[in-house]
C-alpha cells in the first residue's frame, strides 16, 4: 500500500511537472516554391475537414508562410465558452519554401489563451490536435519549454504583462457593428501598412477576430521576426479580436513571448521597441488612439 500511495503522488507530481511547446513539427510536403507549398498543405488540411481561412506571406520573412485554417468542433466548443475564447478559433500552420510544415500545439495555446476555462474545451482541443497530427504529420514538438500548470498565468518575467492585461484593449465603439466595420474599413484602406489575413465574425454572439499583416518596412513582422527565429513563423498573423463593442489586441510582451517562450533577454531588448510599436499600428486598426 505504501508503494503504491508514493507511485501516485510522483504520478500526480510528474503530470504537474508536464512542459509543453509551443509548435509541432509536421511532415514536408513536395513543393518547389513556397506557393506550392501553401496549397499542398491546404490541400491536406482541407481533406481532414479543416476550412482555410486565409493565407499569409509575410513581408520581409521571404521563403516563409502560413495557413490559417479553422475545425468545427473548436469553433463551436469557443463560441460557446464566448468572449475573449474566439481569439482561440484560428489555427496557424507554418510553411516554408523548401516543403517543411509546423503547426500550433493546440493544447498549449488553449491553456495560454483559455486559462481557467482550459477544461470546458479540452476535449474538442484533443480532437481538432488529433486531426492536425494526421493531416501534418505528428513530429518532434519545439519552440520552447512551459510548464502546462504554468500556461494559464504565464508572463515572461515578472511585471510584464498576461493575457488579460488592461493594455490589450485598444478601442471601445458604440455597438458590435461599429467595431467590426471600423476595422474592417481601416484594413481595407491599409492603416499603417495592415491589410486583412482572414476574418472570423459570429454576429450572433457578437464576437470576431482578424488576422493582421503588419508590413511597415521599419516597424512591421519582418525587422522583429527574422531577429529572434522564423522557424517560429506559425505565431503569424497577429489578431485583433472585438467582443461586443470592444477592439483587442494581446500585448506583445505577452503575446510574443508565449510564442517565443525561451527567447533570451538580451534577445527580447533587441524588439524592445516591437510591443508598443505593434500595439500603435493594430490601435489605428481598431480606431483607437
Amino acid at each position: 500500500m505504501k508503494r503504491w500511495i508514493i507511485g501516485a503522488v510522483l504520478a500526480l507530481f510528474s503530470l504537474s511537472a508536464l512542459a509543453l511547446q509551443p509548435y509541432l513539427a509536421g511532415d514536408k510536403v513536395v513543393a518547389t516554391d513556397l506557393e506550392s507549398a501553401l496549397t499542398a498543405v491546404g490541400q491536406k488540411l482541407a481533406g481532414e475537414g479543416f476550412t482555410v481561412i486565409g493565407r499569409h506571406t509575410p513581408k520581409g520573412i521571404p521563403q516563409y508562410g502560413v495557413v490559417v485554417v479553422t475545425e468545427p468542433g473548436l469553433t463551436e466548443a469557443l463560441t460557446q465558452i464566448g468572449g475573449s475564447a474566439v481569439v482561440d478559433i484560428p489555427i496557424r500552420v507554418g510553411v516554408k519554401a523548401d516543403g517543411s510544415v509546423s503547426y500550433l500545439n493546440l493544447e498549449y495555446w488553449a491553456r495560454g489563451y483559455m486559462r481557467k476555462d482550459y477544461g470546458k474545451a479540452e476535449a474538442a482541443v484533443k480532437t481538432a490536435a488529433a486531426k492536425l497530427a494526421h493531416a501534418l504529420g505528428a513530429g518532434q514538438p519545439f519552440g520552447g519549454d512551459v510548464k502546462a500548470e504554468d500556461l494559464a498565468s504565464y508572463r515572461y518575467m515578472f511585471g510584464m504583462e498576461r493575457f488579460d492585461s488592461d493594455n490589450s484593449l485598444l478601442a471601445e465603439h458604440k455597438s458590435f457593428d461599429e467595431a467590426v466595420n471600423t476595422v474592417r474599413d481601416n484594413l481595407a484602406k491599409g492603416v499603417k501598412g495592415t491589410s486583412k489575413v482572414y476574418e472570423l465574425v459570429l454576429p450572433d454572439r457578437k464576437l470576431a477576430v482578424f488576422g493582421v499583416s503588419m508590413s511597415d518596412p521599419e516597424y512591421g513582422e519582418g525587422w522583429w521576426v527574422n531577429k529572434i527565429g522564423a522557424d517560429h513563423i506559425a505565431a503569424l498573423p497577429w489578431e485583433v479580436f472585438v467582443v461586443d463593442g470592444k477592439v483587442f489586441a494581446l500585448f506583445g510582451r505577452f503575446r510574443t513571448a508565449l510564442a517565443w517562450p525561451s527567447l533570451g533577454m538580451g534577445q527580447f531588448m533587441g524588439i524592445a521597441s516591437h510591443p508598443d510599436k505593434t500595439r500603435q499600428m493594430l490601435a489605428a486598426v481598431a480606431g483607437g488612439s
